[in-house]
């Protein structure tokens, strides 16, 4: 990892159990902005030094872009003369605790990458009618549970649920036998909007604080048999996991990169003037038990058919209002390579091509004490904007 001046992301943390604080990190380096706004070095924004002790970044966010940026701004300045500042805003990211960054109001999770959506189209449907006659025509999502997001680093029991892999037979009681994991990324509102409101396309980027890697995992045996007609339920609401440091939208502004197309032609509310996804590496890593890894996939951010603008517009279409510190997720990231696939579900096509580990092991699916690690950032001429990872274990089901 590779937090540079580019980046600025922010995040809480704590040291020893003590207060929680908001942070910044540079290079592995975590910076106490609490600390800084104590010691006057934030006075001349007149920005109210109790949002920095606080236990979630959401009073910091709702202080509204004109100023969190120019927070931004002003530790670019100080960080790049890191040596000008007290020792004690500083603190080796080894010796800190670092917690879920925002307070997680609603939760919801789209089907936004056409690739993934055909992948499993193809699986479980007619492979040459793969996608749903709604699919290219709005944002799929769902409403998700936010209470069982956690933080990366926090680990979790393998969860349970009714599982029927035969109709003819009836269903029966057991932990999943097909744990999985999907490539996500998460917008994090920013703004609110009243109840009644519809977020113009054009200006949804107004409404986004930041990004953070997302892994949604997944239990797909109880998810087959659940899912109808409501979908996902305890097969996705068991846990969820995001990386601890949220990165500004304004930080990808150089990774822009324009959109195709879309075809068939979308609803007036759905077109956009300048559309455009960002270019973010992503790279999933399984760990076994034994320390062995593999590369389980390389995909990246772009590899949508729905921007999150797109999201945000038809997400409050009807009137919804979100509020600050509300999460998105992008759905399974999967590119059209196979190895850019964003799931095991994909990856091992239901289970049927076993993933080869170093030590001869093989991999359908998880199996208890595999640990997950998801990794980004963006680079391009020189500006290197890094996302972290967000790193899980799983443990026996109880």
């Amino acid at each position: 990892m590779n937090f540079s001046l580019d980046t600025i992301p922010f995040g809480i943390f704590s040291v020893k159990n003590r207060r929680k604080k908001v942070a910044t990190i540079i290079g592995n380096q975590v910076v106490d902005l609490a600390e800084l706004a104590h010691l006057g070095y934030f006075d001349g924004l007149k920005i109210p030094k109790r949002v920095f002790t606080n236990d979630y970044l959401n009073d910091f966010i709702s202080l509204g872009k004109a100023k969190t940026n120019a927070v931004r701004a002003e530790l670019q300045k100080l960080l790049a003369q890191p040596n000008q500042l007290p020792e004690s805003v500083f603190h080796e990211v080894t010796n800190v605790q670092l917690h879920l960054p925002v307070k997680i109001g609603d939760y919801t999770d789209f089907y936004s990458s056409e690739q993934h959506a055909t992948n499993v189209g193809m699986m479980f449907r007619d492979p040459d009618k793969a996608l749903l006659p709604n699919w290219k025509h709005l944002p799929v999502a769902y409403h998700g549970r936010a209470s069982s997001i956690f933080v990366s680093g926090t680990n979790f029991h393998r969860p349970k649920g009714q599982l029927c892999p035969d109709e003819s037979q009836p269903p029966f009681f057991s932990p999943t036998k097909r744990l999985d994991i999907e490539l996500e990324m998460a917008t994090v509102i920013g703004k609110a909007n009243s109840i009644g409101q519809a977020i113009d396309v054009d200006q949804a980027e107004e409404y986004i604080f930041g990004f953070q890697l997302f892994n949604d995992w997944s239990a797909r045996d109880i998810q087959k048999w659940e899912y109808v007609p409501l979908g996902p339920f305890l097969a996705k609401n068991f846990f969820s996991s995001v990386s601890p440091w949220v990165i500004p939208i304004e930080a990808l502004a150089p990774f822009q990169v324009t959109g195709e197309k879309q075809t068939p032609e979308v609803l007036p509310y759905l077109q956009e003037k300048n559309r455009h996804f960002f270019d973010v590496e992503l790279e999933v890593i399984l760990q076994t038990a034994s320390g062995n890894e593999v590369k389980l996939c390389h995909s990246n951010f772009k590899n949508l058919y729905w921007t999150v603008a797109q999201q945000i517009a038809h997400h409050t279409v009807n009137g919804c209002n979100l509020n600050v510190g509300d999460l998105l997720a992008s759905g399974t990231i999967s590119g059209k390579e196979p190895t850019s696939f964003g799931s095991l579900l994909e990856l091992t096509w239901g289970g049927k091509k076993p993933i080869l580990l170093p030590d001869g092991a093989e991999r359908r699916f998880l199996e208890d004490f595999d640990t997950i690690i998801i990794r980004g950032y963006a680079e391009k001429e020189g500006v290197r904007v890094d996302f972290g990872e967000v790193r899980n274990t799983v443990l026996p089901a109880v």
